[in-house]
């Protein structure tokens, strides 16, 4: 069994961008769930995260834990084979933790190449599952929305 990233997410790199309208959503989400994990799926291409999707986190405890709902899940998967949009990681916070991967995180990180976008106090930052339970971080940078601000 190979260990390096599928192809959906070899041509990452170390960092990635994000829209301002991506950032400001899973922000917002955060935000509003604040004594619980929010949770959603992460799409785009080429190293460039483009759209999130909320999901409700269906965990036992979603204080302390997260579970996509599975149908949200699966309906991005049959999405993208049917060619629409590529999922390429999933984003959930921690409302009282880092924004680093917790144990229980590392647990459930088994889909090599994916990115895990985790949130806390504001605060975002990205990883990407190099191998099963383990992360690296990944640079994250806002994508420029081709306006010049003075």
């Amino acid at each position: 069994m190979s260990t390096s990233p599928p192809p959906l997410l070899s041509n990452l790199g170390v960092s990635v961008t994000i829209s301002r309208a991506a950032k400001a959503r899973i922000l917002g989400h955060a935000a509003e769930s604040l004594h619980f994990e929010a949770c959603g799926l992460l799409f785009g291409d080429e190293g460039t995260i483009t759209r999130v999707q909320a999901a409700e986190n269906v965990a036992d405890a979603p204080e302390h834990r997260f579970e996509i709902d599975p149908e949200a899940l699966f309906s991005a998967i049959r999405s993208e084979r049917q060619g629409g949009e590529r999922m390429i990681g999933h984003y959930h916070s921690h409302p009282r933790g880092p924004s680093e991967p917790s144990e229980h995180d590392a647990a459930m990180a088994l889909d090599v190449g994916r990115l895990w976008l985790i949130v806390a106090d504001g605060e975002m930052r990205l990883w990407r599952v190099v191998e099963r339970h383990r992360f690296v971080a990944v640079e994250l940078s806002l994508a420029s929305d081709g306006l010049n601000r003075h």
